[in-house]
This record gives C-alpha cells, sequence and structure tokens, in this order.
C-alpha cells in the first residue's frame, strides 16, 4: 500500500509477530462481545474487553453481568486472572495482537445495518495502533465490511503521521469470524460449535484463527471452515435467514391447519421426519424477534436491493412473521369481541425467547400494545425480561408486572402464554383455573396440546389447531 511518491518511511513499530501468545482484545461487551471474550479467557487467553459504557464496566468489574445469560456470571468470575474491563480504547489496541470488533450494528431506518459503532472502533484502531495487528469482525456486518474497515484503519492512521509511508499493507489483517450464539445457550454454542467460520485472505491470518479455535475443534477440525471474507460475510446472513425462513414457513402451515381443520403439530412430525427437512425450527408459534432474525433479514434485504435484486422469499420470511406477531391479540378479540373494556388478560412471558432477558423484536410487545389499544387491562410474569419491559420496551404503558406466574392471573378472564420458559411447562392447571375468571387459555407456544385441557374444562387455543 502506498502512500507517497517522494516520502518513503518504513514504520518501523509495526513489527510481524508470532502467532503463540497473542494478546486479545474484545470491543465491545454486549451479548457477543462479553460471551466471547469470556469464553476465549476460559481458554487460557490474556483477554482485554473495552466498552465506551462506564456504567457497564465498573459493574463488570464489581462482578455484575449486565445481561442474563445462563452460566456466564460463573464464568466471568471463574477468569478474572485472565480478563480486564476497561473503558480505555488506547490501551486495549495498543496491548492486543487479535482485536475482535462486537459492537452493535442497529438496523437504520433503511433496513441496512447501521456501521457506525464499527467504523468508530475500525477508526481508533488507526488512531492508536502500534504494532501489527488482526482485527476480526465479530459483529454482524454486511458483505464489504471489512474492505470499509481496513480503509478507515489505514486512512486514520496515515492521517496522523507528518510524512506519507510505505509499509506492508499485510501489517494489519481484516478478518471475518461471525458468530452463531444462541441466546441461552451461549456458552455452549461457543464451546461446542457446530462450525468456525473464519474469511481471510492470508495464510498468516488463517494460522493465528487455528491455533486460537483449535481447542475447541481439536476432535473435528473441520468444523474449522476458512472462506475468503465476503462469504463469510454472507454466510451469517444466510444462516439467520434460512431459519427465519423455516419459521414463518410453518407458521404459514399453522394457518393454513386452523382452517383446514388440520393440526399443525402432526404436520411438523410429519415433516420434521423427513432427512432432508429435518425437525429444528419447525414450531409454530407466534413469530420470531430478537437481536438477529429480525435485523438481518432486513439487512439481506436491504443488501440484495442495494444490488439490483428483489429477494422475493426472504421479504415474504419478513411480512409472514409480523403477520404471526398479532395472531394471539387476534384470537384474544376475536373471542372477546373488539372492545375489551374491563377485561383483564394475564401474560405469561415478555422475553422473545426464554432463559434470556432480551425483549428486541418479542411477540409480546406487540400482543400486548394490541390488547391495550382495544382497552384491555394487562398483568404480566416473565422470570427475567421484567426490567427491560419496564425500563424500555414497554416503559410508560399501563401494565401490572408480577412477582409469580399466578399472581399475574388472578382475577384475570384469560391466560395469554407468550415465552416457552421452563416453569410455565407442568403449571398447576387447578392453580390456573381457581385464579382466572375463566378458564381460558392462548398458548402461543402449543406447550399443552398434548394435556387434553378441553377435558380438563378449559377454552383452549393453539396457533395452527383449529378451536372447536
Amino acid at each position: 500500500m502506498h502512500h507517497g511518491a517522494n516520502a518513503i518511511m518504513k514504520v518501523e513499530v509495526l513489527l510481524k509477530m508470532e502467532s503463540k501468545d497473542l494478546r486479545i482484545g474484545v470491543i465491545g461487551t454486549g451479548y457477543v462481545g462479553l460471551v466471547t471474550g469470556t469464553c476465549l479467557a476460559d481458554l487460557g487467553r490474556q483477554v482485554i474487553c473495552c466498552d465506551v459504557n462506564e456504567d457497564k464496566i465498573r459493574k463488570l468489574n464489581d462482578g455484575i453481568i449486565p445481561i442474563y445469560e445462563p452460566g456466564l456470571e460463573e464464568l466471568v468470575k471463574n477468569n478474572r486472572e485472565r480478563l480486564t474491563f476497561t473503558t480505555d480504547i488506547k490501551h486495549t489496541i495498543q496491548n492486543s495482537d487479535i482485536i475482535f470488533i462486537a459492537v452493535g450494528t442497529p438496523m437504520g431506518e433503511d433496513g441496512s445495518a447501521d456501521l457506525q459503532y464499527v467504523l468508530s472502533v475500525a477508526e481508533s484502531i488507526g488512531k492508536y495502533m502500534n504494532h501489527s495487528i488482526f482485527v476480526v469482525d465479530k459483529s454482524t456486518v454486511p458483505v464489504g465490511t471489512a474492505e470499509k474497515v481496513k480503509e478507515k484503519i489505514w486512512s486514520t492512521y496515515f492521517s496522523r503521521l507528518e510524512e506519507s509511508v510505505d509499509v506492508d499493507d499485510g501489517i494489519v489483517e481484516v478478518l471475518s469470524n461471525p458468530e452463531f450464539l444462541k441466546e441461552g445457550s451461549a456458552i455452549a454454542d461457543f464451546s461446542h460449535p457446530d462450525r468456525i467460520v473464519i474469511g481471510t485472505e492470508s495464510e498468516e491470518a488463517r494460522q493465528v484463527m487455528y491455533d486460537l479455535y483449535y481447542p475447541l475443534v481439536r476432535d473435528d477440525a473441520s468444523k474449522l471452515i476458512f472462506m475468503d471474507v465476503k462469504s463469510a460475510e454472507m454466510t451469517k446472513y444466510a444462516a439467520n435467514s434460512m431459519l427465519a425462513t423455516k419459521i414463518s414457513f410453518m407458521n404459514e402451515m399453522a394457518n393454513i391447519c386452523e382452517r383446514v381443520g388440520a393440526d399443525v403439530n402432526m404436520v411438523r412430525k410429519g415433516i420434521g421426519s423427513d432427512t432432508r427437512i429435518g425437525p429444528k425450527f419447525l414450531y409454530a408459534g407466534c413469530g420470531y424477534g430478537g437481536s438477529c432474525f429480525p435485523k438481518d433479514v432486513q439487512a439481506l434485504i436491504k443488501t440484495a436491493h442495494d444490488f439490483g435484486y428483489t429477494p422475493e422469499l426472504i421479504e415474504a420470511t419478513e411480512r409472514v412473521n409480523l403477520k404471526q406477531k398479532y395472531v394471539m391479540a387476534e384470537k384474544v378479540v376475536k373471542h372477546f369481541g373488539h372492545d375489551l373494556n374491563g377485561l383483564c388478560f394475564g401474560i405469561w412471558g415478555l422475553a422473545f425467547k426464554p432463559n434470556t432477558d432480551d425483549m428486541r423484536e418479542a411477540p409480546a410487545i406487540y400482543v400486548i400494545k394490541t390488547l391495550l389499544e382495544h382497552g384491555a387491562k394487562i398483568k404480566v410474569y416473565d422470570p427475567k425480561a421484567t426490567f427491560e419491559a419496564q425500563n424500555c420496551y414497554l416503559k410508560g404503558l399501563d401494565i401490572e408486572y408480577c412477582s409469580s406466574k399466578y399472581d399475574a392471573i388472578k382475577g384475570c378472564d384469560a391466560l395469554i402464554l407468550l415465552t416457552e420458559w421452563r416453569e410455565f411447562q407442568l403449571p398447576d392447571f387447578y392453580e390456573i383455573k381457581k385464579n382466572l375468571k375463566q378458564p381460558i387459555i392462548f398458548d402461543g407456544r402449543n406447550q399443552y396440546g398434548k394435556l387434553n385441557l378441553p377435558e380438563k374444562g378449559f377454552d383452549y387455543y393453539q396457533i395452527g389447531v383449529k378451536h372447536e
């Protein structure tokens, strides 16, 4: 990479390093960054986790974990000798040989991934780097982001010098290493991966990443998949869009099943036993949510449009999912009528899935707001997501938050199940009937379909099964 025809200066401080004992820096301590940094420390690496949020870093240094993820708090505690939490990005960059960028890529107004935080990190790397470095995009980013990151690093680096330089382009390698962690099982997903995808054009970077991840794949090194950077960036979006499509497909089948009198639970078994299809992600429900599927599907749609292609199947996936989030509210309105004044509904579950406090794009948001618009009163209970609801996603709404599942249905006209937390799987149905004004259950996750609730005196609504 040549900058300036006359002034040529070798940057002596940027030295090639050995692949062993490389220091790890993780910038961004959200869900992905904190899990990644902690799990790498658990493999014996020295890891610096950096974030601009001073309150978050202070809490982490005090042993307070800002997100709920089973096993994470204990893992952080057990690895504090190898884990450093700081807001000092200069220190992080100058004391790391591999830097993982794990900041947020929120959805922009046009559906595209907002790269401002990723490029801000790249700018900081260019501003402070004083040695050879591997930069790894861990955040979910669109195809072509690695090129933008590298360009930002170099443009910032050279702008800080008084003279132009001629420097080896390989001193900074920008790789793609998308994460495939599932909220609620992230520690196990990291420790026992289905695959680890790494996009790189360099043999040196390939060896470094192989050494880094080898402890996780020593029994099957084929799980470590190397490819070009753009293909790695695309793999993350393709995987999430495929899974989202399976969910929307099954919800589409569920809506048809209700109308024709078929049982979607039986249909799921029938098609899931086909090895070409498989049983995973075929459960009908009230729509997908979370931090990944909604924004990644939209980002891929935006990317396709940017390159002159209309992704009709993926667009349909998104439309079906949005409609599905209103299905449970529509069932309630159909049963009770449009005027819900004077009626109260108990909601079990706020998080978009169990074992997390994440409420991003959760179906509960759509159901609760719709019922409130129809005049209903709402009582809710969730084991972990109450704080998120009160302070962010349902902030300011007239909702009664309860401390137990039975308190949440006391005096209510119906129970609405929206998240399949373990404690909801086998409740005391006598207790439910005693607390409800009417024995009515709207099951947004089809958890109780095998329990013969109509025979127990309940008016029971599922998804994908015709209500009798």
